[in-house]
């Protein structure tokens, strides 16, 4: 058995319900948190990749310390610690995801230099599959806040905070730990970890995009029917690129972004000016249905592929308010489309389309 890590070593909480296992038999032991630590390292991260990573170093780490393991806490809690260290770790030498609003003041003007500028993929918020760390079951309001908890606007607001505030507030806020359960995680003391709650909290309150409600339970939940209806008319409407349509699908205050792209855009206007100029050859995609961050997202396929197929092109996250597509963030990062299970191409297809509508 090689020896534990030194970070390792210094745990306090290793294995309550299992003391003295051993190594073959903690597997599914350790398997059975791999998706709420998945939630957990993609708050911190901001990444579904990075976050994936970060659980198997957090696993192998735990599998490699069992004879570390002394009982004096539960497995739950020594697998957070060790997973903490390696997001803050990961945190300092990557540093942090951003949307391409966070990065620029302003959206790009005019529309038609939108794609003149972009960024590696490893500077981007990056969008995670609900099943990976939603909870299958459990209480309403529990389930309400785990997915409020991973919406693309909470995630990218969590990146603004230092790394161990972050930690605080995701370990206190959303997974519900006691303040002293913290304290003895971080290796510090309740009233620092009350006092970086706060600071953490007043950061997040001052951010437009965040839910006031979103970690009370009383935030989002599952889609009723009138944005039921409205998903379905975006499909149509996109897939027929009918302007009209889509542009009546819009807030006023709607924003697109398109990683890696710096590009972002406000307003049905620049939207529906982007669709037909820069945009334009997305005519002719077809949109399968898909969720993502706690939101009803779509999987694009665009035309280009041989034999008249239809390949990946983005993954569109979307943010529905009051019956109108509020947010729609682009995802042109083509392994998502393996990451979230769906297909690597799709049929060519001969619909009727109309002639583009114009520009609104």
């Amino acid at each position: 058995m090689p020896a534990p890590a030194p970070s390792d070593r210094t745990v306090a909480a290793p294995v309550a319900d299992a003391p003295g296992v051993a190594a073959a038999d903690l597997e599914p032991l350790l398997a059975a948190h791999r998706r709420e630590l998945t939630g957990y390292c993609y708050r911190m991260l901001g990444s579904a990749f990075d976050a994936e990573d970060a659980v198997q170093e957090t696993l192998l780490r735990a599998w490699r310390s069992a004879a570390g393991f002394e009982g004096r806490s539960s497995l739950r809690s020594w697998l957070y610690r060790i997973a903490t260290n390696v997001c803050l770790t990961a945190i300092e030498s990557r540093g942090r995801r951003a949307r391409p609003m966070d990065l620029s003041a302003a959206a790009w003007e005019p529309v038609e230099a939108s794609l003149a500028a972009r960024r590696p993929e490893d500077t981007w918020l990056e969008p995670m599959v609900d099943t990976r760390v939603l909870p299958e079951a459990g209480d309403p309001a529990d389930v309400a806040v785990a997915r409020e908890s991973i919406r693309l606007a909470f995630v990218a607001a969590l990146q603004h905070l230092p790394p161990r505030q972050r930690a605080v507030l995701v370990l206190r806020d959303v997974l519900r730990w006691r303040a002293e359960e913290v304290a003895g995680l971080l290796e510090t003391s309740t009233a620092s970890v009350n006092s970086a709650l706060q600071r953490a909290r007043a950061t997040l309150a001052a951010r437009p995009d965040v839910d006031p409600d979103a970690l009370t339970g009383a935030g989002g939940t599952d889609l009723d029917a009138e944005h039921r209806e409205l998903l379905e008319r975006y499909v149509r409407a996109f897939e027929s690129y009918d302007m009209d349509a889509f542009v009546a699908l819009l807030a006023e205050d709607v924003t697109q972004n398109m990683p890696p792209f710096e590009m972002w855009l406000s307003g049905p206007r620049d939207v529906v000016r982007w669709m037909v100029g820069p945009g334009r050859a997305c005519r002719g995609s077809r949109l399968l249905r898909t969720d993502a961050n706690g939101s009803p997202a779509f999987a694009q396929y665009k035309p280009g592929g041989a034999d008249g197929r239809l390949v990946p092109w983005a993954l569109h996250v979307l943010d529905l308010r009051e019956g109108r597509v509020r947010r729609i963030t682009s995802f042109l990062d083509t392994r998502l489309f393996a990451h979230f299970g769906l297909p690597a191409h799709l049929p060519a297809h001969p619909p009727a389309h109309p002639p583009l509508s114009p520009a609104r």
